[in-house]
C-alpha cells in the first residue's frame, strides 16, 4: 500500500521539460519515481512566453498534488529568468525567422515567478540539459552532459553541483557554423545519419578537448541514433532523465542557492590611545 501524502518526509516534485517539439511533465515522489504517467503535448508556435505559462497550467491538470516545481527550458536561465529563447523567437518555432514582438517578449522573462503563480508552489527553473544531467551524474569529478534534441544541450557538473552554464550550442564549431547548425536535427535530416553522427563523435572530442571531462553522459531524443560504438569515457542515458531530473536539480543547486555563511571578521586593534 502507498503510503500516505500526510505521513511522507521528502515533497513531491512538479518535473517539467520543456523542448522544441513537445511539452512533458510529471510528478515525482521523494524516491525519484513518477507518481503519474508522463503527460505530453506538442509545443505549439508561435509561442509567446504568456501562452506557454497557459498551456502548462492545462496540461499539469490531470496529475496529482505536488510541492515544489522543477523546470527544464531549452535556452539560458538565470535566476528563474530566460535570457534567451532560440526555439521560441520566431512564429515558426525553431530555425525560422526571429520576430521582434517575440524576442522582446522573451527577454529576462521571469518564468518562475509566472509558474510560481499558477501553481502557488516554489519553482526552479534551469536549462534542460543541466535537468537531464542532474538525473545522470554520479557525483565524481567533472561530468558533462550533452542532449541531442531539436539543438545541442550542454551542462557541466563538478563533484555532484552544477556549474554556471555555458550556451556552447551557439559557439562556431565548423566553417563559422555553430553546434546547433551542426548537430542539431534540422543538419540530421539535411545531412543523413552517418554524417551527422561522425560530426557528433567529432563535437565529443572537441568538448574533451575543451572540459577533459571524466565522463560524458549523451542524452535527448536523438541519442538513440549513435548506436553502442562509443568512445571511451562516454554513454548514453535514458531520455526519461529529462523529467526525472526535477527532484535532483533541487540537490545540485542545493549548494549555491543556500545563503552564505559569512566568515568571521577580525575586530581592528584599536591604536588610538596606544
Amino acid at each position: 500500500m502507498a503510503t500516505s501524502r500526510t505521513k511522507r518526509s521528502a515533497p513531491d516534485t512538479l518535473a517539467i521539460d520543456i523542448g522544441g517539439t513537445g511539452l512533458k511533465a510529471s510528478v515525482l515522489d521523494g524516491a525519484g519515481n513518477m507518481e503519474h504517467d508522463r503527460v505530453r503535448c506538442d509545443t505549439p508556435y508561435p509561442l509567446p512566453p504568456d501562452k506557454l505559462v497557459t498551456v502548462l497550467e492545462e496540461l499539469i491538470k490531470p496529475l496529482p498534488p505536488f510541492d515544489r516545481v522543477s523546470v527544464g527550458f531549452p535556452g539560458m536561465v538565470r535566476d528563474g529568468r530566460i535570457l534567451s529563447a532560440p526555439h521560441f523567437v520566431s512564429p515558426d518555432g525553431p530555425g525560422g525567422q526571429p520576430d521582434a514582438d517575440l524576442v522582446s517578449a522573451w527577454k529576462h522573462f521571469d518564468l518562475a515567478a509566472s509558474l510560481e503563480k499558477v501553481t502557488s508552489k516554489q519553482v526552479k527553473v534551469a536549462n534542460d540539459a543541466d535537468l537531464q544531467g542532474a538525473a545522470v551524474i554520479k557525483g565524481r569529478g567533472l561530468e558533462l552532459v550533452l542532449t541531442l534534441g531539436t539543438g545541442l544541450g550542454t551542462a557541466l557538473f563538478y563533484e555532484g553541483q552544477l556549474e554556471p552554464h555555458l550556451e556552447f550550442a551557439h559557439h562556431p564549431f565548423k566553417k563559422g557554423r555553430s553546434y546547433n547548425d551542426v548537430v542539431g536535427d534540422a543538419a540530421r535530416k539535411k545531412s543523413g545519419n552517418k554524417k551527422w553522427l561522425a560530426h557528433v563523435l567529432e563535437a565529443v572530442e572537441t568538448f574533451r578537448a575543451l572540459t577533459f571531462f571524466d565522463h560524458c553522459y549523451i542524452g535527448g531524443g536523438n541519442s538513440a541514433r549513435l548506436g553502442e560504438d562509443l568512445p571511451e569515457g562516454v554513454s548514453v542515458v535514458d531520455n526519461s532523465a529529462g523529467i526525472l531530473g526535477g527532484i535532483k536539480l533541487w540537490e545540485v543547486t542545493a549548494a549555491r542557492t543556500a545563503p552564505a555563511t559569512p566568515r568571521p571578521r577580525s575586530r581592528p586593534t584599536d591604536t588610538a590611545g596606544a
